[in-house]
C-alpha cells in the first residue's frame, strides 16, 4: 500500500461537476426548499460519478422529486404486428425515462369511424397527464383534441398528422421523402416499364396522402414510361387489400410495380402467392416485421421503409415529458429519419 488516504469528493466537488451552487446541492441533499426535478437530476448524476458518500441520499430525493406522470396512447389496430411492436417500445421508453416515475397506457382503436375515435379519445384524455394518437384526420377527431386540450391534457400525433389546431406537438417521418423514395425503388428496379399501383389505407390519414401524392409526383417527373394507375383504397384491411390486388391483377396482366403505404400489405401478398416470380410484380411497402421480411427474402418486395422504432417513441414520451414540464411557445414537430431495408440487410 502507498500509504496515502484516498480523498473524497465534498459538496464542493458535486457542486462544479453539477454546475450548480454548493446552496443547491445543500437544498437537494437536505430536502430544506423545493428544487426543480432537473436540477436534482444533474446533482445526483454529479455524485453518482464521483463517488460522493451521499449520493444515495440524493437518488432517493431525485426519486421523491420526479413527478408521477400517466402518459396515454391510442393506437390502430392490435392484431397488426407493427401496432403490438409499436405499444411495447412506448412502454419501455416510458419507462426508461428517469425524470419521471411515467406509466404509459396503450389502447387500440377496434373502430376507424370518426365518431368512435373522437369518443375514445376523449375517454382516454380523462385518464393521462398527455396524449398521443394515431388517427385520420376528420372535423370530428379535430373537435375531440380540442376538447382534450381545454382540460389541459397535451395531446400529441403519431406518425400521421391531424390538422387541429389545438394538437401541442407531432413525431414522424419526412412522408414526401418516403413515398418518393418509393418511387425510385420501382422505378429503376422494375423487370420492365408498364402499370404501377399504390395501396393506401385511407385518404384521411396525412402521412399516407402525402406519401401517396410524392410517389406519384415522382413518377411523372422522372419515369414517363410508366403508367399510374388508380389508387386502391385497403381500409387498412388485409382482405380488402388482398381483393384490391387480386382485381388489379385480372385487369392489368403486365403490372410492373406496386407501393403499399399503408395498412394491408398481407393482403396483397397474399393475391401474389403461387404466382411465378418472373411475372410477380415488384413491391416497396412500410415497416419491417416478419411478413415484410421475408417477402424481401423471398420476394416480390425489393425495398421496405421503416419507421425507427424505438428512436421514435423515445422523441415522443421525451416531447411529451418536455411539454407537462415546461409548455412550449409552437408546435414540437420532429421528423425522423426512415430506415431502408433491402433484402440484402434484412
Amino acid at each position: 500500500m502507498s500509504g496515502k488516504k484516498s480523498i473524497r469528493a465534498t459538496m464542493v466537488d458535486v457542486a462544479r461537476a453539477s454546475g450548480h451552487s454548493v446552496s443547491t446541492v445543500d437544498r437537494v441533499l437536505n430536502g430544506r426548499s423545493n428544487v426543480r426535478a432537473e436540477t436534482a437530476i444533474q446533482i445526483r448524476d454529479a455524485a453518482e460519478a464521483l463517488g460522493y458518500r451521499a449520493a444515495g441520499v440524493l437518488r432517493e430525493r431525485v426519486r421523491t422529486l420526479t413527478p408521477r406522470l400517466t402518459l396515454g396512447h391510442l393506437l390502430l389496430q392490435p392484431d397488426q404486428a407493427f401496432y403490438r411492436d409499436l405499444a411495447t417500445e412506448l412502454v419501455t421508453a416510458t419507462q426508461d425515462r428517469t425524470d419521471m416515475r411515467g406509466h404509459a397506457v396503450v389502447e387500440y382503436l377496434r373502430s376507424q369511424s370518426p365518431d368512435a375515435v373522437a369518443e375514445h379519445l376523449r375517454d382516454l384524455g380523462r385518464r393521462v397527464d398527455a396524449l398521443a394518437i394515431v388517427a385520420a384526420d376528420h372535423p370530428v377527431v379535430r373537435e375531440a383534441i380540442a376538447e382534450v386540450a381545454g382540460r389541459g391534457v397535451p395531446v400529441f400525433t403519431l406518425m400521421s398528422d391531424v390538422d387541429a389546431p389545438a394538437r401541442v406537438g407531432h413525431v414522424g417521418l419526412d412522408n414526401r421523402r418516403v413515398g418518393r423514395t418509393a418511387a425510385w425503388f420501382l422505378t429503376r428496379l422494375a423487370h420492365r416499364p408498364g402499370p404501377l399501383a399504390a395501396f393506401i389505407g385511407t385518404h384521411r390519414f396525412q402521412c399516407q396522402e402525402l406519401c401517396e401524392m410524392s410517389f406519384r409526383a415522382y413518377v411523372r417527373e422522372h419515369a414517363g414510361e410508366f403508367e399510374l394507375l388508380e389508387t386502391r383504397v385497403t381500409l387498412e384491411s388485409a382482405d380488402h387489400a388482398e381483393e384490391a390486388m387480386r382485381d388489379l391483377l385480372a385487369r392489368h396482366d403486365d403490372l410492373a410495380g406496386f407501393y403499399v403505404g399503408g395498412g394491408g400489405i398481407e393482403g396483397c401478398l397474399r393475391a401474389l402467392d403461387g404466382i411465378d416470380p418472373a411475372h410477380q410484380p415488384l413491391g416497396v411497402a412500410h415497416d419491417l416485421t416478419a411478413v415484410t421480411r421475408q417477402a424481401l427474402l423471398r420476394g416480390p418486395l425489393c425495398a421496405v421503409l421503416s419507421h425507427p422504432m424505438a428512436a421514435m417513441c423515445a422523441e415522443l414520451v421525451g416531447q411529451m415529458r418536455a411539454e407537462l414540464a415546461e409548455p412550449a411557445a409552437g408546435l414540437r414537430q420532429v421528423l425522423l429519419p426512415f430506415v431502408i431495408t433491402v433484402p440484402e440487410n434484412a
